[in-house]
């Protein structure tokens, strides 16, 4: 009966999400100066009725940010040139009645999360025609396993829980999740300005 008890629990904190509900979906820009790429994501559409009334209710949400420089190879796998992995956390503050995402305010509210420019380093610059791309991976979760199994065990009054509540807690903990891909091609930079008595 308490794995009744929970599965009713839990599945209150879901909604069915409507079928025409928009997909999360993430944008990037990139630009190169030197051995310096300089990359501008965004992210979109990740927040949708169900995971908005979780973060409404006090809840955060954790964005895991991953960047991946490479170098398009025809016929063969892409060469990895430097990589950097970040993580955001978005919160509601109740205070001000808007969103923050690492402590910075969302003009736009959660409909678009611009996320923190990343700068990803070259071991030397590459040839002419070269062409770079950043892959770029966003995951936002607000409820994880732990957590509800920490709610779990409180309404259990229990630490042990059954495989049927386990695979319960990863089914929820993965449906409370949105994660979006995307590549952008990296751009040249402006040119760098003539030193001084060049002429």
């Amino acid at each position: 009966m308490r794995d009744v008890r929970l599965l009713t629990t839990l599945l209150a904190l879901t909604l069915v999400t409507p079928a025409h509900a928009e997909e999360p979906h993430v944008t990037c820009t990139a630009q190169r100066t030197g051995t310096r790429v300089l990359v501008r994501p965004e992210a979109r559409a990740f927040i949708d009725a169900e995971l908005d009334r979780l973060l409404r209710l006090g809840l955060a949400g954790r964005l895991e940010v991953g960047l991946v420089l490479l170098r398009r190879r025809p016929a063969w796998f892409d060469a990895r040139l430097a990589e950097q992995h970040l993580t955001e956390v978005l919160r509601f503050d109740e205070s001000t009645g808007r969103y923050e995402l690492s402590g910075r305010p969302l003009s736009e509210g959660p409909a678009a999360l611009q996320l923190e420019r990343a700068a990803l380093e070259l071991e030397s610059p590459p040839a002419p025609d070269a062409v770079l791309e950043v892959e770029l991976d966003v995951r936002l979760q607000v409820v994880t396993r732990a957590s509800l199994g920490r709610m779990a065990s409180w309404l259990t009054q229990s630490e042990t829980r059954s495989a049927v509540t386990e695979n319960l807690l990863r089914t929820v903990a993965d449906d409370l999740q949105r994660r979006a891909r995307a590549r952008c091609r990296v751009q040249p930079g402006p040119p760098s300005p003539p030193g001084r008595g060049s002429g």
